[in-house]
């Protein structure tokens, strides 16, 4: 048997999630009567995360609302910079968003990254447990009620994922503090001490060193700096921040 009909509206940022017909103006959806909001958005397409205000005849509901016949539901895009109350903004990147750990990592961002496939569940626990938000482009893993929170990363190219993170969250920026590879915090480290784990040529041409706290390795402005500096140069004359 047919349940309640109601009027679904998408905010046009949604577009990317929702069915061709339902992109422009209100659509007729037909739902159960029992379904929450938020189960009725979903099904449509779109991932909580990436659902903003939820208004229904002009007034703000929570997901939790149980729809009823002939309401106008409106769902909004998130705001930006969107807010996570709770904890100090940190993320956790799935297998597949490397170079975008990496460069949050270099801009001084805290970013988790999986290197390998450890399943949704998993991912959506440590999210949970570590209160991290969960950024990805696997939509099925945003719906996870596990999840502390999550964002999903629209672009595959790398570049563009960073400033999309970086206008919707405005993370605070400390360029060169974190270690690329492991995510832990560097250390200024005098010559003396790392000189054993570098080439010839390094020594003679570098003075200037880091060591990360957690995984040891060393860092230097070496042949890649420029490339790096101009990505964080981007970053701090876009979005704000000081260098460390």
């Amino acid at each position: 048997m047919n349940g309640p009909e109601i009027h679904v509206s998408f905010s046009p940022d949604l577009g990317l999630f929702v069915a061709a017909p339902r992109r422009a103006g209100r659509t007729v959806v037909v739902t159960d009567g029992a379904s929450t909001l938020g189960h009725v958005v979903e099904s449509l397409g779109v991932p909580l995360t990436e659902a903003g205000r939820l208004l229904v005849n002009g007034h703000p509901v929570a997901a939790s609302h149980i729809p009823a016949a002939g309401e106008h539901v409106q769902v909004l895009g998130v705001e930006r910079p969107q807010p996570v109350p709770g904890a100090p903004l940190r993320f956790l990147l799935d297998v597949h968003l490397g170079t975008l750990a990496r460069r949050l990592r270099l801009l001084g961002v805290d970013a988790a990254y999986e290197s390998e496939d450890i399943g949704d569940a998993a991912l959506a626990a440590r999210s949970a447990a570590e209160r991290r938000v969960m950024l990805s482009r696997d939509r099925g893993l945003l719906r996870r009620r596990e999840l502390w929170a999550g964002a999903y990363v629209y672009s595959d190219r790398p570049g563009e994922q960073l400033r999309d993170v970086l206008e919707r969250f405005a993370p605070p920026l400390a360029p060169w503090t974190r270690c690329t590879a492991c995510n832990g915090e560097l250390a200024d480290a005098d010559k003396e001490s790392v000189r054993g784990e570098l080439e010839q040529g390094t020594r003679r041409t570098y003075d200037v060193f880091a060591r990360c706290t957690a995984c040891g390795r060393v860092y230097w402005r070496g042949a890649h700096h420029a490339r790096l500096e101009a990505i964080v140069q981007d970053a701090l004359r876009d979005f704000g921040g000081a260098a460390a």
